[in-house]
């Protein structure tokens, strides 16, 4: 054990990631653990390597002091298994360690992934340093990868495991619509444009509503880009999801007509105690207003936190027309009593 070993450690310490200090401490447990397997008397014993010329200082301890008088060239081949096999599995922890911090502060962010495989339904990608599952759950319908297609997702959890760091993505969360517009958007990312809230049905339709911190930038035309240039770049990579990108307003009259784009409201009456809207659209564009299995009015409730009823022009005349009668009965009713 000489200056040649401080030479491996520290080739190894480039090659994986870790701190000198952090091999040399392993490499001193790993000998320890071996030595102490040699000599099952010796209890107490101390194992030092020095930094810089990689001479191994064994001793054992009496009283509380370090006696030198160990030779660790007779530990022999089993020993020296032994302290292999030590060093091995403190570099996989020490690894795990760095894949670990890397990655534990990432999530809520998105990454660049590459598919190696797929297993039970879950893809398995590579992340550059180490490997992500993107589970089915976290899967966008109708999506299927082979082995080295790209694709961005979402990290929404770091694991620890007994094989090391998991970490779990995916492409179905709302925070990674939003994420994609703030990659996206210069505006987003600077602070001007604030996303209010994001709601979707992952592969179908997301909503999103925006607002502005300036009165001189639109922030529906900020997310929308140059001829649609920044939200057709998301829609690409949701595989053609459809995006509504809607003003956020403090008016809820306003706020709801916009959120059930893209069609087009009539009237919107509110009763604020009960938090619920009465929407009127024409006959023409209530399949629009309610969308397909009422997914277009269920993500604007979702979005704006108000209960939706949607009722068209001809429903709501009619509705009016049999009120207005009633009211007509009721007042003749009473005009008979009191000519009586």
């Amino acid at each position: 054990m000489n200056r040649e070993l401080i030479n491996v450690i520290e080739q190894i310490a480039k090659e994986r990631g870790i701190s000198k200090e952090t091999l040399i401490s392993t490499l001193e447990s790993a000998l320890l653990s071996a030595a102490k397997k040699r000599y099952g008397s010796i209890q107490d014993m101390e194992i030092t390597i020095d930094p810089k010329t990689g001479a191994i200082d064994a001793r054992k301890i009496i009283d509380g002091e370090p006696v030198p008088n160990v030779d660790l060239k007779d530990l022999g081949r089993i020993a020296a298994q032994t302290a292999k096999q030590v060093i091995i599995q403190k570099v996989k922890e020490a690894e795990r360690a760095v894949i670990y911090n890397e990655f534990k502060d990432k999530v809520g962010q998105v990454i660049n992934c590459v598919v190696l495989r797929q297993e039970r339904g879950s893809y398995i990608v590579d992340l550059g340093t180490t490997e992500g599952i993107l589970p089915q759950r976290e899967q966008m319908p109708r999506e299927v990868y082979k082995r080295s297609d790209r694709f961005r997702a979402y990290i929404i959890d770091v694991k620890t495991s007994s094989k090391g760091p998991q970490i779990v993505l995916s492409r179905t969360h709302p925070s990674f619509v939003a994420k994609l517009f703030e990659m996206e958007v210069p505006e987003i990312y600077e602070g001007i444009v604030e996303i209010k809230g994001v709601v979707r049905e992952a592969g179908d339709r997301t909503k999103i509503a925006v607002y502005s911190k300036d009165p001189s930038v639109d922030p529906v035309g900020a997310c929308v880009g140059m001829k649609g240039s920044r939200v057709q770049a998301i829609v690409r990579e949701l595989k053609g999801e459809k995006i509504d990108i809607i003003p956020w307003i403090d008016d809820p009259n306003i706020l709801i007509a916009k959120a059930l784009s893209p069609a087009v409201v009539e009237k919107v009456g509110i009763n604020e105690e009960e938090k619920s809207a009465l929407v009127v659209v024409s006959d023409q564009q209530l399949s629009l207003a309610i969308g397909k299995k009422g997914q277009n009015v269920r993500l604007a409730v979702r979005l704006t936190g108000w209960d939706i009823d949607i009722m068209s022009e001809s429903e709501y005349e009619k509705v009016r027309k049999d009120e207005l009668d009633k009211e007509v009965s009721a007042a003749i009713s009473e005009e008979s009593v009191d000519a009586e």
